[in-house]
Protein backbone atom coordinates (compact mmCIF):
# COMPACT_ATOMS: atom_id res chain seq x y z
CA UNK A 1 0.00 0.00 0.00
CA UNK A 2 1.46 3.25 -1.20
CA UNK A 3 -0.78 5.04 1.72
CA UNK A 4 2.32 6.59 3.86
CA UNK A 5 1.16 8.14 6.93
CA UNK A 6 4.68 8.94 8.34
CA UNK A 7 6.29 12.23 7.79
CA UNK A 8 9.59 11.01 5.47
CA UNK A 9 11.26 14.25 4.88
CA UNK A 10 14.14 11.62 3.07
CA UNK A 11 11.38 11.03 0.29
CA UNK A 12 10.69 14.80 -0.49
CA UNK A 13 14.62 15.13 -0.67
CA UNK A 14 15.40 12.13 -2.19
CA UNK A 15 12.37 13.01 -5.31
CA UNK A 16 13.89 16.89 -5.26
CA UNK A 17 16.92 15.45 -6.26
CA UNK A 18 15.73 12.72 -8.70
CA UNK A 19 13.80 15.47 -10.46
CA UNK A 20 16.59 18.51 -10.62
CA UNK A 21 19.53 16.02 -11.35
CA UNK A 22 17.87 13.04 -13.26
CA UNK A 23 15.19 14.79 -15.15
CA UNK A 24 16.97 17.49 -15.22
CA UNK A 25 14.06 20.25 -13.75
CA UNK A 26 16.10 22.86 -13.22
CA UNK A 27 18.71 22.66 -16.62
CA UNK A 28 20.28 25.75 -15.37
CA UNK A 29 23.98 24.98 -14.46
CA UNK A 30 22.66 25.95 -10.56
CA UNK A 31 23.07 24.35 -7.33
CA UNK A 32 19.76 23.67 -5.44
CA UNK A 33 19.24 22.37 -2.23
CA UNK A 34 16.14 21.38 0.15
CA UNK A 35 15.80 22.34 3.56
CA UNK A 36 12.96 22.29 6.42
CA UNK A 37 11.63 24.77 8.38
CA UNK A 38 8.81 24.00 10.61
CA UNK A 39 7.91 27.03 11.79
CA UNK A 40 8.33 29.36 8.61
CA UNK A 41 5.05 31.50 7.77
CA UNK A 42 3.80 32.40 4.38
CA UNK A 43 4.31 36.40 4.80
CA UNK A 44 7.87 37.80 3.71
CA UNK A 45 9.19 40.63 5.46
CA UNK A 46 10.76 43.55 3.29
CA UNK A 47 14.04 42.29 4.23
CA UNK A 48 13.24 38.49 2.99
CA UNK A 49 11.93 40.11 -0.07
CA UNK A 50 14.70 42.54 -1.12
CA UNK A 51 17.02 39.20 -0.84
CA UNK A 52 14.84 37.47 -3.40
CA UNK A 53 12.35 35.13 -1.55
CA UNK A 54 9.51 33.79 -3.14
CA UNK A 55 6.58 32.19 -1.20
CA UNK A 56 4.31 29.13 -3.10
CA UNK A 57 1.32 27.58 -1.22
CA UNK A 58 0.74 24.15 -2.39
CA UNK A 59 -2.22 21.92 -1.45
CA UNK A 60 -1.87 18.42 -1.77
CA UNK A 61 -3.30 14.59 -1.16
CA UNK A 62 -1.73 12.72 2.26
CA UNK A 63 -2.41 10.85 5.30
CA UNK A 64 -1.99 11.38 8.78
CA UNK A 65 -2.20 9.06 12.04
CA UNK A 66 -2.62 10.15 14.93
CA UNK A 67 0.09 9.43 17.90
CA UNK A 68 -2.15 9.04 20.80
CA UNK A 69 -5.73 6.80 19.46
CA UNK A 70 -3.53 5.73 16.45
CA UNK A 71 -6.27 6.50 14.16
CA UNK A 72 -5.44 7.07 10.01
CA UNK A 73 -7.28 9.50 8.19
CA UNK A 74 -6.84 10.68 4.59
CA UNK A 75 -6.80 14.57 3.50
CA UNK A 76 -7.08 16.29 0.08
CA UNK A 77 -6.20 19.34 1.85
CA UNK A 78 -2.71 19.55 2.96
CA UNK A 79 -1.02 22.78 2.87
CA UNK A 80 2.91 22.03 1.85
CA UNK A 81 4.81 25.72 2.24
CA UNK A 82 7.59 26.12 0.36
CA UNK A 83 9.78 29.49 -0.19
CA UNK A 84 12.72 29.66 -2.38
CA UNK A 85 15.10 32.11 -4.23
CA UNK A 86 18.19 32.18 -6.04
CA UNK A 87 21.05 33.74 -5.08
CA UNK A 88 24.16 33.62 -8.06
CA UNK A 89 24.71 30.33 -8.53
CA UNK A 90 22.84 28.58 -5.54
CA UNK A 91 18.66 28.01 -5.34
CA UNK A 92 17.57 27.36 -1.55
CA UNK A 93 14.25 26.17 -1.34
CA UNK A 94 12.48 25.82 2.52
CA UNK A 95 9.42 23.41 2.78
CA UNK A 96 6.71 23.34 5.78
CA UNK A 97 4.47 20.89 5.89
CA UNK A 98 1.31 21.44 7.93
CA UNK A 99 -0.15 19.54 10.16
CA UNK A 100 -3.49 18.16 11.28
CA UNK A 101 -5.15 16.99 14.92
CA UNK A 102 -7.06 14.18 15.53
CA UNK A 103 -11.03 14.36 15.41
CA UNK A 104 -11.45 12.08 17.97
CA UNK A 105 -8.30 13.24 20.72
CA UNK A 106 -8.67 16.82 20.03
CA UNK A 107 -5.62 17.61 21.84
CA UNK A 108 -4.01 20.26 19.85
CA UNK A 109 -1.28 18.30 18.75
CA UNK A 110 -1.24 18.49 15.14
CA UNK A 111 0.06 15.47 12.88
CA UNK A 112 2.66 15.45 10.30
CA UNK A 113 0.96 14.20 6.98
CA UNK A 114 2.37 11.49 5.21
CA UNK A 115 2.53 11.31 1.58
CA UNK A 116 2.57 9.00 -2.14
CA UNK A 117 5.99 9.44 -3.71
CA UNK A 118 3.46 10.68 -7.11
CA UNK A 119 2.29 13.34 -4.91
CA UNK A 120 5.38 14.48 -3.77
CA UNK A 121 6.83 14.09 -7.87
CA UNK A 122 3.18 16.44 -7.97
CA UNK A 123 4.20 19.13 -5.47
CA UNK A 124 7.45 19.37 -6.44
CA UNK A 125 7.03 19.83 -10.32
CA UNK A 126 4.68 22.42 -9.30
CA UNK A 127 7.17 24.75 -7.37
CA UNK A 128 9.58 23.47 -9.81
CA UNK A 129 7.35 25.25 -12.73
CA UNK A 130 7.33 28.25 -9.77
CA UNK A 131 11.37 28.62 -9.80
CA UNK A 132 11.49 28.19 -13.45
CA UNK A 133 8.85 31.09 -13.67
CA UNK A 134 9.90 33.62 -10.72
CA UNK A 135 14.16 32.99 -10.72
CA UNK A 136 14.59 32.50 -14.30
CA UNK A 137 11.87 34.32 -16.54
CA UNK A 138 10.41 31.08 -18.18
CA UNK A 139 6.41 30.99 -18.57
CA UNK A 140 4.58 29.12 -16.73
CA UNK A 141 2.20 26.60 -18.33
CA UNK A 142 0.70 25.70 -15.02
CA UNK A 143 -0.39 29.23 -13.87
CA UNK A 144 -4.12 29.16 -13.64
CA UNK A 145 -4.54 31.78 -10.97
CA UNK A 146 -1.25 32.04 -9.46
CA UNK A 147 -0.34 31.32 -5.89
CA UNK A 148 -1.19 27.58 -5.27
CA UNK A 149 -2.92 24.51 -6.92
CA UNK A 150 -4.90 21.34 -5.59
CA UNK A 151 -4.24 18.30 -7.08
CA UNK A 152 -7.17 16.07 -8.33
CA UNK A 153 -10.18 15.81 -6.59
CA UNK A 154 -10.72 13.31 -3.94
CA UNK A 155 -13.39 13.26 -2.15
CA UNK A 156 -12.88 13.14 1.44
CA UNK A 157 -14.64 14.44 4.84
CA UNK A 158 -15.29 17.72 4.86
CA UNK A 159 -12.81 19.75 5.97
CA UNK A 160 -12.56 20.78 9.85
CA UNK A 161 -10.70 23.98 9.74
CA UNK A 162 -10.73 23.86 13.70
CA UNK A 163 -8.30 20.82 13.14
CA UNK A 164 -6.18 21.97 10.64
CA UNK A 165 -2.83 24.06 11.38
CA UNK A 166 -2.83 25.81 7.97
CA UNK A 167 -6.42 26.92 8.58
CA UNK A 168 -5.71 28.13 11.97
CA UNK A 169 -2.89 30.54 10.39
CA UNK A 170 -5.00 31.85 7.94
CA UNK A 171 -3.05 30.14 4.68
CA UNK A 172 -4.97 26.76 4.13
CA UNK A 173 -6.22 26.13 0.39
CA UNK A 174 -10.20 25.43 1.69
CA UNK A 175 -10.99 28.98 0.74
CA UNK A 176 -10.17 27.77 -3.02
Amino acid sequence: MSRSTDWTPSLWMDTFDELLYDDNELDYGDQWSLNFNYSQTDTLTKEEKKRGWKVYSHCAYGHFQCGSCHKIWPSARVVVLFRYRLRGDRGTVIMRPFGQACRSCQDDEFELPGFAKKEVEHALLRLFGKIRKNCYGEDDDDDEDGSSACSNKVWTKPHEKSLCEACIMGICCQDE
